[in-house]
């Protein structure tokens, strides 16, 4: 039977020009307190972390990127970074770090860790050294130190914070501090939690300490850098006040200065872990048709209004100076940032040939189930990148967001919550984890660097039900609950189904995790889904093997003539691979002339011969929420 012939002209792509291996690698993030405790003590480690690499090798990624693991106080998960050149005693040592790096190199897996730039922890060296100098001083001026306005005019006392910008994580932005003296004094700005404060990029000492903490690491050996809020650092001018509310995820949201969480007071508990209708009814879209008032889940562009501390001109400064620091080293050595950050052209400013490798694709990831949203974020990002000639990423889920497994589950797919309780809506599991494979599949066809999330290759779900005692998110606690917060995709992964705490820890009697695991884990645990057909495990393993043996990520990419976003159907040509995505209503036919490569749900096709691609009988049909990789016979 004739193949289906390309209809559409291709999208630009950079990923056939570009040799590194960061350029169409699969990431796989490791959040180290909740992958794999060695220890015991209900705390992910180093060593947990080396004890598991045969399980990534395995699944088929080609690098592991570790968030925070540095000497913190953990009021923010250790993104409050104490000392850079240190690892925590809660994760282990350097000597632990160096023998999972080289057990890392060893399977062929890259190794990147996390750079926090745009703030210390206050229990930092030099934050302790700025509390005990005078305003003014060079210690202070290493850190966003201002006086306070007078709120009376001419009075001098300086009990107004100095403009009137909110934090991330909910409340003012701005903390007073006690001079020697006893005296209120300065105020410093804490764009996240109040234990985080900024640091001034203004200042020549800040730089050269980060170019500093670079080398520090790629001398011993780590192949990249992921960087944390890497739209922030520098400000505008002068400070200026500024209406708006800068979210953690959508960007910027209006939040009215009285607004639950909008300037609250509320507690922040700084735990350390011890070691002990609607208008689309009746078309494709499923958003559209099951909601009827979808406009309020669109995400929302960081840059509107402007913000004074995101995105500014001068971080791409910084980012040229960090590419020379990088050009010094061997290995094609990377650095990708986290930067939430809109229009997409926007975005790509961070990946001249200058200055970063890549930039985290969050348009991608916001879409939702939506294949109208996803095609347009597809394109976009592919086209921005392409301009200034390099690859684009693509990622689903990470330690900020609620897991795409159980968003795919709610009543609007599109919908982008900031956590989710006990009392809030509950997803479809089921429904939610067919559209998480299907979604995957589209996310490992696209050319370009995959990032995927820690245990979202066992379908794992949101924790929608973390009791309010054992959250540990500062931004739960700094909004008075109104921001549930982040804990729920944070829970421990399950390694083996019958153990304590689903085998967190290898000890023989451990500690309970240091966040509670929902019952549903236990099914969902490695051991349960290793060499099951059928199970996520194997799914993602056959789509990763497929990726590699076709070379997606350094493939072109076409629209097919099967693509019809309107319906809801995604298809699209990468080389000699056709993938459809069924995110539609209703099923979708198939062309004739391909065989079933990999199908993200054994029922995903029906009619004719599935698997062939012949069609004795009756047309092959997709099923909705499902997707395929395909191959002309």
């Amino acid at each position: 039977m004739e193949r289906i012939p390309v209809a559409h002209s291709p999208v630009p792509t950079a990923g056939p020009s570009i040799q590194a291996w960061w350029a169409s690698a699969v990431v796989y993030q490791v959040y180290p307190r909740s992958f794999a405790d060695a220890n015991g003590d209900g705390m992910g480690d180093l060593r947990g972390v080396t004890a598991h690499l045969d399980h990534l090798h395995k699944l088929g990624v080609d690098a592991v990127w570790l968030s925070p693991f540095y000497k913190s106080p953990q009021a923010d998960a250790g993104y409050d970074v104490a000392d850079y050149r240190e690892v925590d005693p809660l994760f282990g040592t350097l000597a632990d770090f160096d023998e999972m790096l080289q057990k890392a190199h060893g399977l062929g897996l890259k190794v990147i860790v996390d750079l926090v730039p745009n703030h210390t922890s206050d229990e930092h060296a030099w934050f302790q050294e700025a509390l005990a100098a005078a305003p003014g001083s060079r210690e202070r001026d290493r850190y966003m130190f201002r006086p306070g306005k007078d709120s009376v005019p001419g009075s001098g006392d300086g009990n107004l914070a100095p403009n009137n910008w909110k934090s991330i994580f909910g409340g003012p932005a701005w903390t007073r501090v006690t001079e020697a003296d006893g005296r209120p004094g300065d105020w410093y700005l804490h764009l996240f939690d109040t234990k985080q404060p900024d640091l001034n990029w203004e200042n020549a000492e800040v730089k050269e300490e980060m170019r500093s903490v670079l080398r520090f690491w790629l001398d011993r050996g780590v192949d990249g850098f992921r960087v944390d809020v890497a739209h922030g650092m520098v400000k505008e001018a002068g400070l200026p006040d500024w209406e708006g509310s800068a979210a953690m995820v959508e960007g910027t949201t209006e939040l009215p200065g009285d607004a639950p969480g909008g300037h609250t007071e509320a507690e922040e508990p700084h735990r350390a872990h011890a070691a002990g209708s609607a208008a689309g009814a009746g078309t494709g879209n499923v958003a559209a048709a099951t909601t009827g008032d979808s406009e309020r889940h669109q995400p929302v562009s960081p840059l509107y209004p402007p913000s004074p501390f995101f995105d500014q001109d001068g971080v791409h400064d910084i980012y040229r100076d960090w590419n020379r620091v990088l050009a010094e080293y061997d290995g094609d050595r990377m650095l990708v940032a986290e930067a939430w950050v809109e229009p997409a052209e926007r975005l790509a400013r961070y990946v001249r040939p200058d200055e970063m490798q890549q930039a985290f694709n969050f348009d991608f990831l916001l879409a939702g189930w939506d294949a109208e949203r996803t095609a347009a974020a597809i394109e976009d990002s592919l086209r921005a990148a392409a301009t200034v000639g390099a690859t684009t990423t693509w990622v689903l889920s990470n330690h900020d967001t609620v897991r795409h497994t159980t968003r795919f589950g709610l009543k609007d797919p599109t919908t982008f919550p900031k956590g989710i309780a006990a009392e809030d809506e509950q997803p479809d599991d089921s429904l939610g984890l067919a559209r998480a494979r299907a979604a995957t599949m589209v996310l490992l066809a696209l050319p370009g660097s995959a990032y995927l999330y820690q245990g979202e290759e066992l379908g794992l779900p949101e924790h929608t039900a973390v009791p309010p005692e054992a959250r540990q998110d500062p931004t739960f606690f700094r909004t008075n609950g109104i921001e549930r917060g982040r804990d729920g995709c944070r829970v421990p992964l399950p390694w083996k189904s019958g153990e304590p705490g689903y085998g967190f820890a290898s000890a023989s009697a451990p500690a309970a995790p240091w966040l509670p695991q929902p019952e549903s884990f236990g099914a969902l645990a490695a051991d349960r889904q290793d060499g099951v057909a059928g199970s996520t495990l194997e799914l993602y393993r056959a789509a990763l093997a497929l990726r590699r043996e076709h070379r997606l990520g350094a493939g072109s990419f076409a629209w097919a003539d099967a693509h019809e976003p309107a319906d809801g159907v995604l298809a699209f040509h990468n080389g000699d691979v056709l993938v459809v995505a069924n995110m539609g209503i209703a099923a979708a036919p198939l062309p004739d002339g391909y065989r079933v490569a990999v199908a993200s749900l054994p029922e995903a096709v029906t009619g004719g011969d599935a698997e062939s691609g012949t069609d004795p009988g009756g047309a092959r049909k997709l099923a909705p929420n499902s997707a395929v990789y395909l191959l002309a016979d």
